[in-house]
């Protein structure tokens, strides 16, 4: 495959738990299409992970992508964050105990729901670690390899999205809701794009607080543009959205956890379905004007991977795999009529559950064989972004 043409990009998008089936499917084209390899790699919560030990692996493309999956073969909850009741119930109590007495009680500034610390010291010794920072990104630029990793974070000060940028590129931008920064990558800038908003504490990143990179960037593919991609892959971990419910499947009025999984969705999966369909809208009308004339403009192809099946009612058949903690918190904002498991599908790290994602990713790029190879070698996507 000829890609001196071209800069192809790779887009992890975020979803905790769900971000198991990039590796999935990841693993199946490095199999299939052992020469592809993308320039740029940009992530946004767990997709960060994937994306960092991608852009660290020193060696050939296939290799890392096994060496991603070897990571999260060995993680459970316990290696994310602290399943234990008794730590889980001290912080809620402390942020109710605030609630209730108008802030004159209870602890100021308890740093989310659980402690995460696990998910730090795990990252730390599977990664290329070096005092502070990840090893092996910046030899992959210089070897050629790779020529830019971008994680997203949202700075919870200014409420922008922030790219911290490793690259060959000395100059990037600063407009927008989005401002590109160098940085030499380390394990905060990973926990501050997976800190799920109130459930994980925010990460202290050049004096200010920053979270899930997934809160403010309406425009998912936009760091791989910023950054030059010609190509973007992107993996999403939400199926299709259904668009009604079987009539013994609906409720009265929706649970506290029904709602809590439909804003996660909107926040961390939908949008980057809206991106690329606006960003195939806009190249049907940049090929409708004279090349002299595009001021700039070009034409980026955009091809979106999405599971076959609903990943939040996967976690839904795999609950009595969830640490007690996690069951008796999801039973008490759930109800009878209309179980959801959207947003505890995002902080399911069981292993059972992580290996089905990985084995549905596998499963569905195979499906899709010549649509992707046709799309790395240089074809239009003219595949509904929808499907």
């Amino acid at each position: 495959m000829d890609q001196t043409a071209e800069k192809h990009a790779l887009v992890l998008s975020g979803g905790g738990a769900r971000a198991a089936y990039q590796v999935g499917a990841l693993r199946y084209i490095a199999k299939a299409i052992p020469n592809y390899r993308p320039q740029i790699l940009t992530g946004v919560s767990a997709g960060a992970i994937n994306a960092a030990q991608l852009a660290s692996y020193r060696g050939n493309w296939p290799d890392a992508v096994e060496t991603l999956r070897g990571l999260w073969l060995q993680l459970d909850t316990s290696r994310v964050y602290n399943t234990k009741l008794s730590s889980i119930m001290m912080r809620v109590f402390i942020w109710g105990l605030r609630i209730i007495s108008g802030g004159r009680l209870g602890q100021a500034d308890v740093r989310g729901m659980v402690d995460n610390s696990a998910l730090r010291e795990f990252l730390g010794t599977y990664l290329p670690v070096e005092g502070q920072r990840i090893c092996g990104i910046q030899e992959n630029i210089d070897d050629g390899l790779l020529e830019s990793l971008a994680i997203i974070t949202t700075n919870y000060g200014s409420g922008r999205s922030v790219a911290w940028v490793e690259s060959s590129q000395e100059m990037l931008w600063n407009r927008g809701q989005l401002r590109g920064n160098l940085a030499e990558m380390t394990i905060d800038h990973i926990m501050a794009s997976a800190a799920l908003p109130m459930f994980f504490p925010a990460v202290q990143l050049e004096s200010a607080w920053h979270g899930d990179g997934g809160v403010r960037l309406t425009a998912p593919l936009s760091p791989a543009l910023h950054l030059g991609a010609t190509r973007i892959l992107a993996v999403s971990p939400r199926a299709k959205p259904v668009t009604s419910l079987p009539e013994e499947l609906r409720a009265p009025y929706p649970s506290p956890i029904q709602i809590a999984g439909v804003l996660l969705n909107a926040v961390f999966l939908d949008l980057l379905d809206y991106d690329a369909l606006q960003m195939n809208r806009i190249n049907r009308l940049v090929a409708q004007v004279p090349e002299d004339k595009r001021a700039g403009l070009r034409q980026v192809e955009v091809m979106v991977l999405r599971p076959s099946k609903d990943l939040g009612a996967l976690a839904a058949e795999h609950e009595l795999g969830m640490p007690r903690s996690l069951r008796f918190f999801e039973s008490g904002l759930n109800n009878r009529f209309n179980r959801s498991s959207d947003a505890i599908s995002m902080v399911n790290f069981e292993h059972e559950y992580l290996s089905l994602l990985m084995r549905l990713g596998e499963e569905d790029a195979a499906q899709r064989h010549d649509e992707i190879e046709g799309f790395l070698n240089g074809s239009l996507c003219a595949i509904p972004i929808g499907s």
